[in-house]
């Protein structure tokens, strides 16, 4: 008597192609790239041959496994009241600049003059931005960041001579990255004058000669130093007649009344300064980059020296930066200015939400991050949990970066968009 005839499952597995071929994994290939789904796929045939799943999931099954974004970058919510939290990328972008870097992501016009057909200066319109805001400045550069600028301005301007700078200005910016590797990289010499806490303007002109190339002034921006001490100003060191470079740090382009103690590139260049340098992704809430704004002649020597093309920055940054400088108030300064009532409130409808007892409003200062205004405090409010909360939301699909203080997990909202409020409150609840 005949046996009935019984299909092998592993036939039924679709073939690669025809899986690649279907609508959802298309699009899942124009998102991800061929070899990621290709791979999924394969992964999902293989626990299809083996009984795992059935032929029919193969397709469900390899979606589910592609990752949700193509970078491993994962979107946070900074819940630290750290206004410009280095670890989590500094200053979040305008809406402005994030629609500039997507159009400059394509073919765009970095280099050429559409008029002429020629090549153009690149950057042209981030720089234009920037002596507009700036009319102090005669020229500017953008590079790819703060440390880029201090070094093309050393290297250009004292390479093989010596760079006079105050001990009390001998700072480390942070990772280990220290102001003397840096110079020394540039190939210059640092000359060491005054002490850790007090310097004068003769201890400088002492240390001036044939060999000096420049004099440095670096703001110390992650540290203060206060009781008997003593610095100089760039209007005194410009007068010394040697080019002033002076690192602002931050990116402050104007005085500003929340952070008095924060010097800007507008009082510097006034003063005398040939160069002033300093970071667009801190106070200036752009993206990364390195600004070098100075007298024409000066700039223009910085920008003809081989190593300002090794340190531009991307056209993606150029046209962020534009869009931030000329456009809308950056995020940063949002919630720099945050008022406490209003934080408070913002905390206090979401503890409402949440089951009784599980969280507390409570005072949080909150600070400027990045190296800016050191010691200087921004008064605030914060939802209060236990501290393992810390962990779990930190945990979740879109994490919520908090802060731990005195045994407790503090989410402040200062840096968190006031529609995010309902995605924090839902994150507590996840992560309980």
């Amino acid at each position: 008597m005949p046996q009935p005839h019984h299909t092998d499952a592993r036939r039924l597995v679709p073939r690669t192609d025809a899986v690649l071929a279907r609508p959802a994994v298309a699009q899942a290939i124009s998102r991800l790239g061929r070899d990621v789904v290709r791979s999924a796929v394969q992964l999902a045939q293989e626990q299809a041959r083996a009984g795992r799943i059935a032929p029919e999931d193969v397709e469900e099954t390899a979606l589910s496994a592609l990752p949700q974004r193509a970078t491993s970058l994962t979107p946070v919510l900074n819940a630290t009241g750290v206004v410009v939290h280095t670890n989590l990328g500094r200053a979040p972008l305008s809406a402005a600049a994030v629609e500039a870097m997507t159009a400059a992501a394509g073919t765009v016009d970095v280099e050429l003059d559409l008029a002429t057909g020629q090549r153009s200066t690149r950057g042209r319109g981030a720089v234009a931005a920037l002596l507009g805001r700036l009319p102090e400045a005669g020229g500017a550069l953008v590079v790819n960041n703060g440390a880029a600028a201090l070094v093309l301005a050393t290297t250009a301007l004292a390479a093989g001579r010596e760079v006079v700078v105050s001990r009390g200005e001998m700072v480390e910016i942070g990772d280990g990255f220290r102001l003397p590797d840096l110079i020394a990289s540039a190939g210059a010499r640092l000359r060491e004058v005054g002490t850790t806490n007090r310097t004068t303007l003769a201890d400088y002109e002492s240390a001036l000669g044939p060999d000096t190339g420049c004099i440095l002034k670096v703001h110390p921006s992650n540290f203060r130093v206060e009781g008997f001490t003593s610095t100089v100003g760039v209007a005194e060191l410009a007068t010394l007649g040697h080019p002033v470079v002076h690192d602002i740090g931050s990116g402050l382009l104007r005085p500003h009344r929340l952070v008095p103690d924060e010097p800007d590139a507008a009082q510097a260049l006034a003063d005398g300064a040939a160069v002033v340098t300093c970071s667009g992704d801190k106070l200036l809430g752009g993206p990364q980059a390195g600004l070098v704004l100075g007298t024409a002649d000066t700039v223009a020597r910085l920008r003809r020296h081989p190593l300002a093309r090794a340190v531009r920055a991307d056209k993606t940054t150029l046209a962020a930066l534009e869009a931030t400088v000329r456009g809308p108030r950056a995020p940063v300064w949002d919630a720099l200015e945050a008022d406490p009532d209003t934080l408070r409130a913002r905390c206090a409808a979401i503890v409402a939400e949440l089951p009784d007892g599980l969280a507390t409003v409570v005072p949080s200062d909150g600070v400027v991050g990045g190296g800016g205004a050191p010691g200087q405090l921004l008064p605030g409010w914060a939802v209060a949990l236990a501290e393992p909360y810390a962990v779990g939301l930190r945990q979740l699909d879109r994490p919520v970066l908090a802060r731990v203080e005195k045994g407790r997990c503090l989410v402040d909202l200062r840096c968190i968009p006031v529609e995010a409020d309902p995605l924090v409150a839902q994150a507590i609840r996840d992560a309980g």
